[in-house]
């Protein structure tokens, strides 16, 4: 059973019958400038021991992390290829920095493996007779795809000639060598009898 409306609590179906103005039952004032004379001395500037102690630690963390960051910062420096310590090897009887002929991770980068260099130089050399061998729509797919990949290798290597020390271009690069050999394999084994890409 429910029981019969309030007269108090009516249905309103309209912004109209609200009322346009509300009292309260009581003066809020009083109340308000209490709490606001309670307020530690913390808005004239004087912090509270506990608010003292945290601001403390916030700043220690913030100089903890500067720390940690130069820190980083200074090891990168030291040990990425391309810094400006590495290259300089022991200083000559006339004062002159040597070169340090050592091979560095930024060099071996761009020095390609003989074994590399064979094995797709012979995919290469069979990859038309392959490609005749098999259907127009997969060859249609391994053209555009060698395509794709020459163009992003000739990309690549133009952003390494303008920032060769980029680890990232470097990675991506191998990358797709890799991709390349690949898909120069997968041509290769799908001309096998009973084999598809």
């Amino acid at each position: 059973m429910t029981s019969p409306p309030d007269n108090d609590a009516r249905k309103v179906t309209s912004l109209r019958e609200l009322p346009q103005s509300l009292e309260p039952p009581h003066d809020l004032w009083p109340r308000i400038e209490a709490q606001l004379t309670d307020i530690p001395d913390a808005a004239a500037g004087r912090a509270t021991p506990a608010r003292a102690g945290a601001m403390r630690a916030r700043w220690l963390a913030v100089a903890a992390m500067l720390a940690c960051v130069a820190t980083g910062v200074w090891i990168g420096r030291s040990f990425l290829p391309g810094a400006p310590g590495s290259t300089a090897g022991p200083v000559s009887a006339n004062n002159q920095v040597v070169p340090d002929l050592r091979t560095t991770a930024f060099d071996a980068a761009y020095v390609s493996d003989p074994r590399y260099a064979q094995q797709r130089a012979a995919l290469v050399r069979t990859l038309q007779a392959k490609l005749a061998a098999l259907p127009p729509p997969a060859r249609a797919k391994v053209e555009a795809s060698l395509a794709t990949i020459e163009k992003a290798k000739a990309d690549l290597e133009q952003a390494l000639g303008r920032d060769p020390s980029n680890a990232l271009l470097q990675e991506l690069l191998v990358n797709t060598y890799q991709d390349e050999m690949r898909v120069l394999s997968d041509v290769h084994e799908a001309s096998d009898p009973g084999r598809g890409i």
